[in-house]
């Protein structure tokens, strides 16, 4: 068994999960809200490329950035005329309304697409690999994981270098101190699920890439992109992207022992943190 083998795919497929998590956490971090239709949205994402890539004939990468625009105007609109109204002290009307958003959106592609498994064709990218000294990486879970360190990298210079990241700190601290500045706390929340759903479509295009979905794969993305998120420390960003990787670690690790083991040893994880760790590895709210 070579292990330094395991261990290197498993830190590339921690890549995977960091990017299901990183909108999540995102969105968590500015506003608490704890969106439960997040798989659901990735999957939504992953097949509006695929109508791209089969209707119009576009290369993935092409139909993604295509798509992206379109995202960030669903998370735009969800946010701004619906989800607002639920924000406050109470955590239930959320958690309510996205487990219904969940529903609706996987019985839509349900009705549009049929139970039946997809996949995106990316032609030799799915095959091709690199020589990495005595390990072989895949190009496509290398592309995945920068992909995921440049949308970390990303996310935490406009939270911390530029003016809409200063908005969105002041919202997260004190909405009503925020508005009396002049910023609009509901437009700046319609403006960070926007940029979540972004993130959703580069996660979906690699999603979508690299194994077959369907309507109701979306739940299982959601467990994984909580559990990365929960390791890494809510509203955490760079825990969120070694949250992922603690994920991807303990289910190759999980696999090379016993295939059967992969999703449960991840979860064992997920729970060894949530035991000792409550707040997770790197807590830190985006402020």
């Amino acid at each position: 068994m070579n292990w330094l083998d395991t261990i290197l795919q498993g830190v590339l497929l921690g890549g995977l999960y960091a990017l299901f998590a990183a909108g999540l956490s995102l969105v968590f971090g500015i506003m608490r809200l704890v969106n439960l239709a997040h798989g659901d949205l990735i999957v939504l994402a992953a097949f509006l490329i695929l109508v791209l890539v089969t209707a119009l004939g576009l290369n993935p990468f092409l139909a993604a950035l295509v798509a992206a625009p379109l995202m960030f105007a669903i998370g735009w609109g969800l946010q701004y005329f619906l989800l607002n109204r639920t924000l406050g002290k109470d955590i239930l009307p959320p958690l309510l309304v996205t487990f219904g958003l969940s529903i609706v959106i996987q019985n839509g592609l349900l009705e549009g697409f049929s139970a039946d498994s997809r996949r995106v064709v990316a032609g030799s990218l799915e095959s091709a690999s690199v020589n990495l000294g005595p390990v072989t990486a895949g190009v496509m879970p290398l592309m995945t994981f920068f992909s995921a360190v440049a949308v970390i990298v990303g996310l935490n210079q406009m939270i911390y270098r530029t003016s809409v990241g200063r908005a969105f700190r002041a919202t997260s601290d004190d909405p009503v101190t925020a508005g009396l500045m002049g910023i609009r706390p509901q437009r700046i929340f319609a403006l960070a699920t926007g940029l979540a759903m972004v993130v959703v479509t580069i996660a979906a295009l690699y999603l979508g890439t690299r194994a077959n979905f369907d309507p109701t794969s979306g739940p299982s993305r959601l467990i994984y992109a909580f559990e990365a998120v929960i390791i890494g420390g809510l509203g955490s960003l760079w825990g969120t992207l070694a949250g992922g990787i603690i994920l991807g670690l303990a289910q190759t690790v999980g696999a090379a022992i016993n295939p059967e083991w992969q999703i449960l040893s991840g979860h064992l994880a997920f729970l060894a943190v949530l035991l000792f760790k409550p707040r997770g590895l790197f807590p830190r709210a985006v402020d």
